[in-house]
């Protein structure tokens, strides 16, 4: 179930934008700060916390896949871009910078509250402390199925709502090779070519941060013709 208190962040230069999706993301029984900028929305953000970020990508000053991928640099918060451009190399630009999901405008205000209803449902939720943990081992790292948690040693490893799915989605079934469409599926997306290039995108960042050497995955491997696997130890 979906946080009724959640707090979003709406990121937009365009002001009667920002004021209409605040109204209608209240009504809904969001929580919703604003904010006209890059440099303004990092003010913000020095002083509250927030469970999901809407970011503009087409912003005067620094744009939003740069100020989406500094973002990612120091925080876990979920990303949803909005962009008026539908080239499909654009929106994995924006995958690649850290975004979780994307929204072309022109849209629907309720597929934007679709697709952030999505996004929080990805969220790793706090699990009892009295349930005996299940856990791989990928090598240095270790990820406890129960938690949604993974750590290098003794350092907590930060993922992404999306890498945090991911992780869940493969560890119910290690040893098995996941196709892209089953993937797209598992995720809540919509099919199609774009989406599976996106999950590309997606499984290349997270096997930057578990692989010593990305380019040639020992846990997270590719399957020729099959899709990917969790190859845990």
């Amino acid at each position: 179930m979906i946080d009724p208190d959640a707090h979003l962040l709406i990121v937009d230069d365009d002001e009667r934008i920002r004021g209409l999706l605040q109204k209608f993301l209240m009504r809904h029984g969001f929580l919703v700060s604003s904010a006209r900028d890059a440099a303004h929305a990092e003010r913000v953000l020095n002083g509250l916390d927030f469970d999901l970020i809407v970011l503009d990508v087409m912003m005067p000053g620094e744009d939003g896949i740069s100020f989406c991928k500094r973002l990612r640099e120091e925080r876990e918060t979920p990303i949803l871009l909005l962009t008026a451009k539908n080239e499909t190399n654009d929106r994995i630009a924006g995958l690649e910078a850290g975004a979780d999901d994307y929204l072309a405008k022109p849209f629907e205000p309720k597929e934007l509250l679709l697709r952030i209803n999505s996004i929080l449902r990805r969220v790793p939720a706090a699990e009892p402390t009295d349930i005996a943990p299940k856990v791989l081992s990928l090598g240095a790292f270790r990820y406890d199925v129960e938690k949604g948690a993974m750590w290098n040693g003794d350092d907590p490893v930060r993922l992404t709502a999306t890498e945090s799915q991911l992780m869940r989605i493969f560890s119910a079934q290690p040893g098995e090779p996941l196709s892209r469409t089953k993937l797209v599926e598992d995720l809540g997306r919509d099919g199609g070519q774009a989406q599976e290039r996106a999950v590309d995108v997606q499984i290349t960042r997270l096997r930057r941060k578990i692989e010593s050497d990305p380019k040639q995955p020992r846990y997270l491997q590719t399957v020729r013709g099959a899709g990917y696997m969790l190859a845990p130890d």
